[in-house]
């Protein structure tokens, strides 16, 4: 008998084999590991992957994951064989565009803390003497970067967990999924049934047939990528052996959709360029039963032609060359292209670990391994979270259409504001069609469309105020956003707040249940609002709320997304007592905020909507005009004004309501860009992007909302010793003299010449003439009057860490 909980792994793959690794080293020792095919030799992605490790990118998650599988694989060996070989990468740019993107990528692996070097085109065929220089601006260098013989470190790890106690059983076809009373009991194969107290998918391109099983979707799709293998190259003869491989670095040609990598004497080349080939997971041969492995289809040569020509023009030795043999191997995407991790949010103890590439699955497998053994990972995976999709992206045409796009741009330059272009529009307020007749330039988030600007404030005087910025920041920007912000300090806007979620708590223990799971002191008289924070067990911050107290069983509980919800749904008590309903698609939401908000909202309504009546932070349950609302006194922008909610059905009415009552003080509709400057201004922080489950409440700022004499709440012990005077890094304001270095986050920060943190949020101060960034940085560094640098774009640009808030310290505006 092992020790610990009973644990069913479906699946033998590099993921599956990592995970029984790491649960075994933590004691986790009643490990059965169930592999459909032969092992180690599955048929799945890892039986085909070429192996390629390279760690930057714009997540600092995801780079953690990789830089932690290199340094596991490095350290691993199969009977005396290599599992890694740390040749490093070079990424090329062939284009000014991505010549640009390799400095910000460069910029990335130094927030993230992986050492890496911008290289001149010389420098590059020093590295890789195949390559044209001639065709070459530049290149990005990662030393630590490599290759992985997936199939030998996936045994490598399966060794080990096997000799602290797991099992591996080959031939295990998983046919069904037991349960009881909402909780996974076990799982069946063709041969029996096996009981678990715990089971992960770790299926990976088969992961969509074991969620029906349990009853949920996997949000990814299969696809057929192109590699292919040239034939023996003269220039490579001597210089590798069948042990040793490659010795040349993994080198990635995105602006051809390609990489490359040695197979002794020839050359494999991996393409991104051509077509979509999506495969439904159910028509993926049987391991069991199929001629040759399931994951690799017929190769197309008419599909590689494109890529064929691009990497001769990179590298001219292949012109006297041929693609000798090739595949199209199947890997999974997801609509955003990020893995899917976690808990079945109606099935206690089913977890998965789907779309998982070889360079995180080791990452990967740590971080699940935490999450089961100790009840929470040390990093944040909320950009990774099973249940961050809302319902509407998990309809089997939204999870292909997105999942596709996610393979087109696997090597794209994308910026942080791009949109997608499909399926769109999915989810829009009641206010969309007055939003469209004011010329709104929509950008989406959460599959809702929201408008960053208006045309229709083109005319503004104030659009004159407005500095102009650089090429890159003023994509999917306008100077129209700039006047919309200045305006609304001065006069009135409204702003579509209808993507916030909502969910309403109620019941008898509605306040005991919302008081044990966040950190401020909810048991205040009803029309009382309150800021508060939901914590992990280690004090790390999961989001933060805004709840109303309605009535004495009533709340209005304001969230971040659906991780909150599944939290919250988690830890209801089963007798009843607590009663959740998402009301967000059922609502809608305008916040009206600005000096003259009370003189377009007083006229409207009964309600006295006086300060002394209705101070910061209170809320009443009234009527604008013919409409009933909640109306919520709180300012995510510092000014003066309120949230007002009413249903969908009515909102439309509540829009040209206060539209027309506003004409007479200069009244506007505002967009996100606006927002998001003014709430910088104020120092407001945005949960997910300035703080995460990785940081308490006082290295955030955000002391201020915990109160520990008020009783237990999750994290509160660890919390017991902290303040802001302990805290050894800090969530800090900075500001940049120049207009036009408008950065817009994860750029380094550098304190005495060195890298000390990172960007959060960014954004450019239009009232305050101020671009402001939010970073990360040593408590020693967050002294205001510090002088600091941002790399961005390959330059250091001058800042200097600022009290806080910039806008209105005194909160003379909010309060008046």
């Amino acid at each position: 008998m092992g020790t610990g909980p009973r644990v069913v792994i479906i699946g033998a793959g590099i993921v599956g084999c990592s995970l029984a690794d790491e649960l075994t080293e933590r004691g986790w020792t009643d490990i059965t590991v169930l592999e459909q095919g032969r092992l180690f030799a599955t048929g799945g992605s890892t039986s085909h992957a070429p192996g390629l490790v390279f760690q930057t990118t714009g997540n600092k998650t995801m780079t953690e994951f990789a830089s932690y599988t290199v340094a596991k694989l490095s350290g691993l060996t199969l009977d005396g064989a290599w599992c890694f070989q740390q040749l490093g990468g070079l990424e090329i740019a062939t284009t000014p565009l991505r010549w640009a993107d390799l400095k910000r990528r460069h910029g990335w692996a130094t927030s993230w803390g992986v050492r890496s070097y911008l290289r001149t085109p010389e420098q590059c065929a020093q590295l890789h003497p195949l390559l044209d220089a001639s065709r070459v601006l530049g290149g990005f260098h990662i030393p630590s970067d490599g290759l992985a013989k997936p199939l030998r470190a996936a045994e490598a790890q399966a060794r080990r967990a096997i000799e602290r106690g797991a099992r591996f059983l080959e031939h295990q076809k998983v046919t069904g999924v037991s349960r009881a009373k909402g909780r996974v009991t076990g799982v069946t194969t063709e041969t029996g049934e096996f009981r678990a107290d715990v089971v992960v998918s770790c299926a990976g391109m088969w992961g969509p047939l074991i969620g029906r099983l349990a009853g949920l979707t996997i949000p990814m799709v299969p696809m057929a990528h192109q590699y292919a293998k040239t034939n023996p190259l003269p220039v490579l003869r001597g210089r590798n052996d069948e042990t040793t491989e490659a010795g040349l670095p993994i080198l990635r040609h995105q602006d051809a959709d390609l990489y490359f990598r040695e197979h002794v004497d020839r050359l494999g080349i991996g393409a991104y360029g051509h077509r979509p080939m999506p495969v439904d997971p159910a028509d993926i041969a049987d391991p069991r039963t199929a001629t040759g492995m399931p994951s690799e289809l017929e190769f197309t040569p008419e599909d590689f032609e494109e890529s064929w020509a691009a990497a001769g023009e990179l590298l001219p030795v292949l012109r006297d060359a041929k693609p000798e043999e090739g595949i199209n191997g199947l890997f999974s995407f997801t609509p955003d292209g990020m893995p899917l991790l976690g808990e079945h949010p109606g099935l206690d103890g089913f977890w998965v670990a789907e779309a998982v590439w070889i360079t995180h699955s080791a990452g990967v497998a740590r971080a699940m391994a935490q999450w089961l053994v100790d009840g929470q990972p040390e990093q944040d995976l909320h950009a990774c979270d099973l249940n961050r999709f809302e319902r509407v992206q998990l309809s089997p045409g939204y999870v292909h259409t997105r999942s596709c796009r996610s393979f087109v741009e696997v090597y794209d330059v994308l910026h942080p504001l791009q949109p997608p272009e499909r399926p769109r529009p999915l989810r829009t307020s009641p206010f969309h069609e007055r939003q469209t007749e004011l010329g709104a330039y929509f950008l989406e988030s959460g599959g809702w469309e929201r408008p960053h600007w208006y045309a229709a404030n083109a005319n503004l005087p104030e659009v004159e105020r407005v500095p102009s910025r650089g090429e890159w920041a003023s994509r999917f920007w306008s100077p129209i956003a700039g006047a919309e912000a200045i305006a609304a300090r001065s006069r009135v806007a409204m702003f579509d707040m209808t993507p916030l979620r909502r969910l309403e708590v109620s019941g008898p223990d509605a306040l005991a249940f919302l008081q044990a799971l966040t950190t401020n002191r909810l048991d205040r008289k009803p029309g009382t609002v309150t800021y508060t924070l939901l914590l992990g067990e280690d004090g790390g911050i999961r989001s933060d709320l805004t709840v109303a107290r309605l009535d004495a069983e009533r709340f209005q509980v304001g969230l971040n997304s659906p991780l909150d919800i599944d939290w919250l749904r988690r830890r209801l008590p089963g007798d009843g007592a607590v009663n959740l309903r998402e009301i967000t698609s059922g609502t809608c939401c305008v916040g009206l905020w600005g000096p003259r908000a009370r003189d377009v909202l007083q006229p409207l309504s009964t309600t006295d909507f006086s300060h002394k009546a209705l101070g910061y932070f209170k809320g009443v349950e009234t009527f604008v005009g013919n409409v009933p609302v909640t109306a919520l006194r709180l300012s995510y922008v510092g000014e003066l004004g309120w949230e007002l909610y009413t249903t969908a059905d009515l909102g439309r009415l509540l829009w040209d309501t206060l539209w027309e009552a506003g004409q007479a003080h200069g009244v506007l509709a505002a967009g996100r860009d606006a927002f998001n400057s003014m709430r910088l201004e104020k120092g407001y922080r945005a949960w997910g992007a300035d703080m995460t489950t990785e940081h308490d409440p006082y290295e955030a700022g955000l002391g201020f909302a915990v109160r520990m004499d008020k009783g237990y709440f999750i994290g509160r012990d660890a919390l017991a010793g902290r303040s802001p005077e302990t805290v050894t890094r800090k969530l800090t304001c900075l500001t940049i003299a120049d207009p036009q270095s408008v950065v817009l986050g994860s750029e380094p920060v550098f304190a005495g010449g060195r890298p000390a943190g990172y960007v959060t949020s960014a954004a450019y101060g239009y009232t305050t003439g101020l671009n402001i960034a939010y970073a990360w940085l040593p408590a020693g560094a967050a002294v205001p009057g510090t002088a600091v640098e941002i790399e961005y774009f390959g330059e250091r640009v001058p800042a200097v860490v600022a009290e806080e808030p910039l806008f209105d310290p005194a909160m003379t505006r909010v309060r008046s």
